[in-house]
């Protein structure tokens, strides 16, 4: 199994549940800046997912790469912090949990940055 294909697809498939949750159930339930935050974690949910499917099929074709890899990985860490830390703030009000944000943001970062290392070693 390619754990990054299957990430990816899981990932797209909770995007688009968690999207339609925000707009069918928690519009109207929490405030309206909320459901900003609820929707920016979705919308970066659903890029990442694309990028770990993007990821899964370059292992494929370059297996035994640990660049992607990592990458995979990094894409991953970050769709739980960044995108897990807005929807737990969104229902919960709390914001303290903000500060776990950045370390998905930084996450998504590092996966990019060694996607665009491979893509420089590779092609």
């Amino acid at each position: 199994m390619n754990v990054f294909l299957f990430f990816g697809a899981l990932n797209g498939f909770l995007s688009v549940a968690l999207g339609a949750f925000g707009a069918h159930v928690l519009e109207g339930r929490i405030d309206p800046k909320y459901i900003d935050t609820w929707q920016t974690g979705v919308t970066y949910q659903m890029l990442h997912a694309g990028a770990l499917l993007a990821i899964g099929l370059l292992i494929d074709k370059f297996p035994g790469n640990g660049l992607l890899t990592w990458s995979g990985w990094m894409m991953f860490i970050g769709i739980i912090l960044f995108s897990g830390s807005l929807f737990v703030l969104s229902l919960t009000g709390i914001s303290k949990l903000g500060a776990i944000t950045p370390f998905g943001g930084v996450s998504f970062l590092i996966g990019w940055f060694l996607l665009m290392i491979v893509s420089v070693k590779l092609f």
